[in-house]
């Protein structure tokens, strides 16, 4: 079994509802802060290449070798595109080294994208088959995520768009952060409640 299929439930929606209430309760605390951090963050460059680094290398991890440790601990089968893994281990550095050093222009964007893609399949596994019907809470926001992370890698401008508009009106913007503390406490509640034990 891939080490994705041995995440439970519990733990992972804890970890999604923490880091939920904590982002959105500092988007409440410091709307100024973050906002002028998300309004910087399309184009710097220095977070890019770190975020472009930890997407490409957890991509590696997936198409490692095997009989390498620890390196081979996430490998996962491919199916019938397992020949490609050679071609894939190889590409996927040169592909990092090469965009880091030539795309400028929201390459932040682009790198959360690739690290969105990543995160929504642990997400995913943790809450598959499982019983509770509020496990629904964990992949609707992967399903979310992967679908905004496609929309970064590919349009990132529209990351822009949306800060522009979130942070256009303080109202709007404590809305949104309200709404995505809700789901936060949601989630915890649920992971105490119901999602002991899966």
């Amino acid at each position: 079994m891939h080490p994705y299929e041995h995440l439970t439930l519990f733990p992972v929606g804890l970890i999604l509802a923490l880091w939920l209430i904590g982002t959105h309760a500092l988007m409440l605390a410091k709307p100024a802060m973050v906002q002028g951090f998300l309004k910087k963050f399309p184009r710097d460059v220095i977070f890019g290449q770190v975020l472009l680094g930890i997407g490409l290398a957890w991509f590696w991890l997936l198409v490692a070798p095997d009989h390498w440790g620890i390196l081979s601990s996430l490998a996962m089968d491919l199916g019938e595109f397992n020949g490609a893994k050679p071609i894939l281990r190889v590409l996927v550095p040169v592909s990092l080294f090469l965009v880091a050093i030539s795309v400028r222009d929201f390459l932040a964007v682009r790198a959360l994208g690739v690290v969105g893609l990543m995160v929504a399949s642990p997400l995913l596994e943790s809450a598959f088959l499982k019983d509770p019907s509020s496990r629904l809470l964990v992949p609707l926001y992967a399903y979310a995520l992967l679908t905004a992370s496609m929309f970064w890698v590919g349009m990132p401008y529209l990351f822009r768009d949306a800060v522009t508009w979130a942070t256009a009106n303080q109202k709007r913007w404590t809305l949104l952060s309200l709404a995505g503390l809700g789901y936060g406490v949601a989630t915890l509640v649920c992971a105490f409640a119901f999602w002991r034990g899966y």
